[in-house]
């Protein structure tokens, strides 16, 4: 396996649980390292990075009020009135948008769809999709032009 793949997969999976943490954060409110201290006792890291998952997780709280403006430019709704599984995954790929410029945002909505895919009702990745590409093409700009 090629170190890109191993890196990809790697930040694929802290991705996911980066999503469910945020999931569980904004239902319990519990403290964000508490939270990850639980996600890293419970789940075996061997294959994850480690520093991503913990970037996501500590970057989407610090941005979230910037995050939530932009995502909600994009919808018809209020991101509290979002599915809470969605808004994890909206959040998330937010921050990547503008916090992440070295992950191509092609990248991030594949990462997002795929993660509304496996955990999000059977419509949600569609929702999902719409609103990260407004947001990818307000964001990036100059990425986006040539898309």
């Amino acid at each position: 396996m090629s170190e890109n793949t191993s890196l990809a997969k790697g930040r694929g999976k802290a991705r996911r649980l980066a999503m469910q943490a945020l999931y569980q954060w904004q239902l319990t409110s519990d403290a964000i390292d508490g939270i990850e201290q639980q996600f890293r006792e419970e789940n075996d890291m061997k294959n994850i990075d480690e520093d991503y998952f913990s970037e996501l997780l500590h970057g989407v709280l610090e941005q979230q009020v910037t995050i939530d403006a932009e995502l909600e430019k994009h919808m018809s709704k209020k991101i509290d009135d979002v599915d809470p599984v969605e808004r994890a995954i909206l959040r998330l790929a937010t921050y990547e948008l503008i916090k992440r410029l070295d992950v191509p945002y092609k990248v991030v909505l594949n990462e997002a769809v795929t993660l509304a895919k496996k955990f999000c009702a059977e419509k949600s990745h569609t929702f999902v999709n719409a609103v990260l590409d407004k947001a990818a093409r307000n964001t990036r700009t100059h990425e986006t032009a040539s898309a």
